[in-house]
């Protein structure tokens, strides 16, 4: 249904939520990510937009992060290339509408997928990021908060400093 239709659903265990248009300052943001991250990536990584969808497992769910970094040869569920299987970062920036869900359920699902080694989520309205990093079976939790901080990334070997991300936000 997801590949018929002229705008994009996410899918999360038998719930299909409409997915709704970002603001200035949510694509200002994502646009700069990508940016930042592509001038930093190994040759080998790719940083992704927001129209790859990425499939979490037991529940299924199928997301479309803002921003999706891979690693390695990607992996697709079929001849599509559309569905994404084995991301290393994923990106989410918060709004009102999807702070919870991105904080919550969302996170569990992104938990399922093997590959993925760092959440970040990232503010609108203020210089702040939250960061998880897999170490094994746990996530560690890092805020960085400031305009002057960077937001560091092992598990690609990236530092993003948070002026970069928020260039061109009107924040206090």
């Amino acid at each position: 249904m997801e590949r018929a239709a002229e705008t994009k659903s996410e899918y999360d265990d038998g719930v299909i939520y409409a997915m709704a248009g970002a603001s200035y300052a949510h694509n200002i943001i994502v646009g700069n990510l990508n940016w930042s991250l592509r001038n930093r990536l190994a040759e080998r990584c790719t940083a992704l937009p927001s129209d790859m969808k990425v499939r979490g497992l037991n529940p299924t769910r199928f997301y479309y992060p803002d921003v999706t970094v891979v690693c390695e040869s990607p992996r697709f569920a079929d001849d599509h290339t559309d569905i994404l299987l084995n991301p290393l970062v994923v990106i989410e920036v918060l709004s009102s509408s999807t702070a919870k869900l991105d904080q919550g359920r969302k996170f569990r699902g992104y938990q399922t997928i093997e590959s993925l080694q760092e959440y970040v989520l990232i503010a609108q309205d203020a210089y702040f990021v939250e960061h998880y990093r897999r170490d094994g079976k746990r996530w560690i939790y890092t805020p960085v908060e400031g305009r002057d901080t960077n937001l560091l990334l092992p598990a690609i070997n990236c530092e993003l400093p948070l002026d970069e991300i928020y260039r061109q936000v009107d924040l206090p």
